[in-house]
């Protein structure tokens, strides 16, 4: 990744923070989104810059396209290239579903889906110059069909269907996958619900952001030709 140049979007904490610092740790110049994790943001900025990499962090709606086009002309301006787009940034709760308001709904589709498009079509020239990748963070929730979660399923859903269209319309300069964690466990929240995924699971254990970045990693060095494909991971818990 030496001489490269990655965004990722939502990058202050938890998985994009992780992505950010395994991009950094490979070479890569990072730049990276976050909407209200001012702090978080700013100490993610400083362990990217203290690896001696170059590094960006713009709070940016990804629901805004005039808030995305200012970030992404700060970061044309001063680098050579833009490599690889990570859309992270993504939104989720827990509601029944006679429970969800219009208003939910809409926010968690402007989040998960028209934020990936605006980011995505915006970056389209410089990917294509660079013949770079997009990687999508989507779900197993995009794929398994959660009674308390039908606006966060379906955004999911959208979002790997969206990343296929893509890869078919961007190709052969740009190519798009996705990566669709399944359960995953910081060590906040709920520990026994916790525990009741990682006994369902197959591998018995919930994922980890390290699972995931492997995954993205993985997808950022393979080749230009794997394109359209949503990768799960896991953990099997899938095949229940």
């Amino acid at each position: 990744m030496d001489g490269k140049s990655v965004i990722i979007t939502g990058g202050a904490k938890h998985l994009g923070k992780a992505i950010a610092l395994a991009m950094a740790r490979a070479g890569a110049r990072v730049a990276f989104t976050y909407l209200h994790s001012e702090k978080e943001a700013s100490q993610t900025l400083a362990e990217i810059k203290s690896l001696g990499r170059t590094a960006m962090a713009f709070k940016c709606d990804v629901r805004d396209s005039r808030q995305v086009a200012q970030a992404l002309k700060v970061v044309t301006d001063q680098w050579p290239n833009i490599d690889i787009l990570v859309n992270n940034a993504g939104f989720y709760e827990d509601v029944l579903f006679p429970e969800i308001t219009e208003e939910q709904w809409d926010n968690m589709f402007a989040t998960n889906v028209r934020g990936p498009f605006v980011v995505s079509k915006q970056c389209i020239p410089a990917l294509r110059t660079a013949k770079g990748k997009i990687i999508n963070i989507g779900s197993l929730g995009g794929e398994k069909p959660w009674s308390t979660h039908a606006h966060y399923c379906s955004s999911k859903a959208a979002l790997h269907m969206l990343t296929k269209v893509m890869a078919k319309s961007l190709a052969p300069e740009i190519a798009v996958n996705c990566v669709a964690p399944g359960m995953l466990y910081y060590g906040e929240g709920d520990p026994v619900q916790a525990k009741h995924f990682a006994d369902k699971t197959p591998m018995g254990r919930n994922g980890t952001a390290d699972d995931v970045v492997s995954a993205v990693m993985y997808l950022t060095t393979a080749p230009h030709f794997i394109t359209g494909q949503i990768l799960l991971v896991d953990g099997g818990l899938g095949l229940r």
